[in-house]
């Protein structure tokens, strides 16, 4: 009899794949002064110790607004590399940005593809004298991504090191985390002031940083928030946003107002947000004695300053520089226990090809009627 052999069918072998990184994709590019596109430039390499992130929504900031209408300020200029990045314009614009993690590099721990995160967009270099004592905001050559280099958050995917990325908490939405950077700004200002619990705060100018300081007072449980604003929709926006006392200085005697409001001492800590003579003289005049008056405005010429307003009543003033080590953390606490809701500050929702039209023309022709403006990157694509 004939033996016989008797196979079993293999299965047939499925390979898996995963879709390979696009070599292009679309950038909202600084070029210039008022000259901004959506341009095709190649996707960025991952690094070791970096992260690849699609991001998902983008704040057009006041900064990025000055850069449009005067031309290179922070944004470094062709022949004139930024110390760190080594870039120049043209460059992807973006440091207020959420997203979601899409690949990891070498040696990265802390952080996982699926992660939705918001970044810290300083550069810093490390080494220098404010750096070695942990005053990143401070350093030498500091720079931020989407104004100095390593890409920006308006672009289909971005590349930064593993340090600058913050995991949201649960519960916190890609919309509010790309508020986190903004927020970050008054919560600076608010920690590196003397403020302490029952005190009373007076924040000249309500756009966007200032209201920024009004949701970190609240954030912070003050319980006497004044501001100052000439605006009528953005008194609107402070009331709404948690102050207790809103003025008109066009109307109203800022100094006697706050004094009275104060018990007539006046205020423990002033924020200015306004960078304007006139506003500078009533924060300082609105203080008491010993009181603190905090800079957070970037001024556009060189201000004035009443001495004796200074020395005679022994007042103090500082400045402020962005946020540093830890402030993006404690915001994002702030919020994800509800101590500050700052969705309303979103006032309007762009895609990426309507950057300059809704954008920046909206920020200049409308910039009362608006707080954030936030790009939906995935809405562009």
């Amino acid at each position: 009899m004939a033996s016989t052999t008797t196979t079993t069918p293999t299965a047939p072998v499925t390979t898996l794949t995963t879709a390979p990184t696009p070599a292009t994709m679309k950038a909202v590019r600084y070029h210039g002064q008022r000259d901004i596109r959506v341009d095709d430039i190649p996707v960025p390499a991952l690094k070791p110790g970096h992260i690849r992130i699609a991001p998902k929504f983008c704040g057009i900031c006041g900064s990025d607004l000055h850069e449009y209408l005067g031309g290179n300020n922070l944004i470094p200029r062709p022949g004139h590399p930024h110390a760190i990045t080594g870039e120049t314009a043209p460059l992807t614009l973006g440091h207020e940005f959420s997203g979601i993690v899409e690949e990891v590099g070498e040696g990265v721990t802390t952080l996982k593809v699926g992660d939705r995160v918001c970044v810290q967009p300083i550069i810093f270099d490390e080494d220098c004298h404010s750096c070695r004592r942990g005053l990143v905001n401070c350093c030498d050559r500091n720079g931020f991504i989407g104004l100095s280099g390593w890409g920006g958050g308006l672009c289909e995917s971005t590349v930064v090191p593993e340090k600058s990325a913050k995991r949201l908490p649960d519960g916190v939405s890609l919309e509010v985390g790309a508020l986190v950077e903004p927020l970050a700004v008054g919560w600076h200002a608010i920690n590196i002031s003397p403020y302490r619990d029952g005190d009373s705060a007076l924040v000249v100018g309500g756009g966007p940083i200032g209201l920024a300081v009004v949701q970190a007072l609240i954030g912070r449980g003050c319980k006497n928030i004044i501001v100052s604003e000439v605006s009528v929709r953005r008194r609107e926006f402070a009331t709404n946003f948690g102050a207790h006392h809103v003025l008109d200085p066009a109307e109203q005697d800022v100094v006697a107002e706050v004094k009275k409001l104060t018990g007539g001492l006046g205020a423990d800590v002033a924020f200015d947000a306004a960078g304007s003579q006139h506003a500078l003289d009533a924060a300082f005049q609105s203080l008491k004695a010993r009181g603190t008056l905090v800079n957070i405005a970037v001024w556009e010429k060189r201000a004035q300053l009443n001495m004796n307003e200074i020395v005679f009543r022994e007042r103090s003033y500082i400045g402020v520089a962005t946020y540093s080590l830890g402030d993006f953390e404690e915001v994002l606490e702030a919020i994800a226990s509800g101590k500050m809701t700052p969705e309303n500050m979103i006032t309007k929702k762009i895609t990426m090809d309507k950057v300059v039209q809704d954008g920046f023309r909206t920020l200049i022709e409308e910039k009362d009627s608006q707080v954030k403006i936030l790009v939906d990157i995935g809405a562009s694509l």
